[in-house]
């Protein structure tokens, strides 16, 4: 009970992260394109913010689209298994691993990128370019966290992705 009030509360606090992202990234590209056309000038910073923004939201976002079943799956095949347990349960755990190690190779990837940008500053603003795979990184991080979770629990795979095929 603790814990779906816990991720609740997280998915909150990041769902309004993002809409804080999204409304000083729209706010900054509005404002930049009326300078640039209306008056001949911009405001440099506003790209680096923007895109510093956006990599931010993306990565919240997909954190918070796993644990609701959000992210695209192809379920054709587990959906035909599901009436075979045994199958069905080995073919959710492999499912799992695959996750794991998907996002662990994100995480070492991005880790490697964040220990790179500790060098560098962004040319405008002056930010450590860390801070753009550091989102990459820690998404890795929960997603893995929240699969190994799901794993050790045997939580049963998740089927209610329902897309009609045309």
């Amino acid at each position: 009970m603790k814990e779906s009030i816990f991720l609740r509360r997280v998915q909150s606090i990041t769902h309004v992260a993002m809409a804080l992202a999204l409304g000083v990234m729209a706010l900054a590209v509005f404002v930049n394109v009326v300078l640039r056309y209306g008056f001949g000038s911009g405001v440099a910073a506003s790209e680096e913010l923007s895109r510093l923004l956006f990599v931010w939201m993306v990565f919240m976002g997909a954190a918070v689209a796993y644990p609701a079943g959000e992210h695209m799956a192809f379920t054709s095949l587990a959906g035909a298994l599901q009436k075979r347990p045994k199958i069905f349960s080995a073919l959710t755990t492999v499912i799992r691993l695959l996750v794991i190690a998907a996002c662990a190779m994100l995480a070492w990837g991005a880790w490697q990128q964040v220990v790179v940008g500790f060098g560098s500053h962004s040319v405008v603003l002056g930010y450590s370019t860390a801070l753009l795979p550091l989102p990459a990184f820690l998404c890795a991080v929960a997603m893995g966290v929240m699969a190994l979770i799901e794993l050790v629990r045997g939580t049963p795979l998740d089927l209610g992705h329902s897309a009609e095929v045309e």
